[in-house]
């Protein structure tokens, strides 16, 4: 099977919101929701799509020809490439009946931990679905990213525990996740937290705690402050709040006030190696990518999540090499030009 193929078998698979486009730019499903849409009006997908567009490369060849190192190291653990698959839920509601959330993850927390990356899982009002997603990392040695809710802190404990048992080396909490309507209704109420609340729910986790939905600096300095390790610089890909910025418009702010005090993932419209290449040369250290690993799982299951595994590390690496970084660390930002 080639990935031409999976993409092609996927449209058969999807359901009927996902057009499994040649390439997912948000301008197909727009404001599709159900189905992998933004909110509103629906262009802040298609602005995070763009933006990396607008982003150009500095192309270099006058250096050694050597093969490109992509080994990523955080907090101790080694990654094959330096990006994650994104947490996705609510399988059958957005894209169709082959996958509920508890097989989607499963296929995908392996499949990626067989192929040197690791899996970000989604949460959902369903209980169940956060114990198969950590039941398949504790499945593959610990090689996965639980994402957890802003529930509230009862909840929290309860999903914490079974992060522990799972053994996962890091935990995730996507804060902008309260912006979705079935948070709104919870009893007892879950959404947006205070620092004192995130810090509370970050001590509790004994774990490097990555907090996911952060666009601007005021929330960075928040995060840190909480005790957060790192950071994904992240509008949910549109879904939670018309009208924000793309990730590739504030993440230089962002990294640029850091200075390396938290791990800094971004995602949003990512979807070639090249687009890696780019965030990682503006100061990201890894990037996520969710939309298109459930086009793989739905065309290809296991199989299709390695072939766009590869897809992307063959491009990364070829970008890397026409522009002289022979490791993830040479990659700095004078190898790109852009206007932002």
């Amino acid at each position: 099977m080639t990935y031409e193929e999976v993409m092609e078998k996927a449209k058969s698979q999807i359901g009927p919101y996902c057009k499994v486009c040649p390439e997912c730019n948000g301008r197909a499903c727009k404001n599709q929701i159900p189905g992998p849409g933004a909110k509103g009006i629906g262009d802040v997908a298609i602005r995070n799509y763009d933006a990396w567009k607008n982003i150009r490369i500095n192309m270099d060849t006058i250096c050694p020809n050597t093969q490109p190192d992509t080994e990523t190291e955080l907090f101790g653990e080694k990654y094959a490439y330096p990006f994650f698959a994104g947490p996705v839920g609510a399988m059958k509601l957005h894209y169709g009946d082959k996958y509920d959330d508890l097989a989607y993850n499963d296929i995908l927390v392996s499949a990626c931990a067989q192929n040197g990356i690791a899996a970000f899982t989604g949460d959902g009002t369903n209980p169940e679905v956060f114990k198969a997603a950590t039941a398949a990392i504790r499945k593959n040695g610990g090689q996965g990213i639980p994402t957890v809710k802003p529930w509230n802190m009862e909840t929290i404990r309860e999903k914490l525990a079974l992060v522990d048992e799972s053994g996962a080396k890091m935990v995730a909490m996507d804060i902008d996740a309260a912006g979705l309507p079935f948070l709104k209704n919870m009893t007892p109420p879950a959404g947006s937290k205070t620092v004192e609340e995130l810090s509370e729910i970050i001590n509790a986790a004994g774990i490097p705690f990555i907090v996911k939905g952060i666009m601007t600096v005021s929330g960075a300095k928040k995060a840190l402050e909480a005790g957060a390790s790192a950071i994904v610089v992240s509008n949910h890909g549109g879904r939670v709040l018309d009208q924000t910025p793309a990730t590739a418009e504030v993440l230089e702010r962002i990294v640029e006030w850091n200075q390396g005090r938290m791990k800094i993932f971004v995602d949003g419209g990512i979807r070639q190696g090249s687009d890696i290449f780019k965030a990682l040369a503006m100061g990201a250290d890894a990037v996520l990518i969710a939309r298109p690993f459930v086009q793989a799982v739905y065309g290809g299951g296991e199989e299709g999540v390695r072939l766009y595994i590869e897809k992307l590390a063959s491009e990364l690496k070829d970008t890397m090499a026409m522009c002289g970084a022979a490791s993830i660390k040479d990659i700095s930002r004078n190898m790109i030009y852009h206007s932002l």
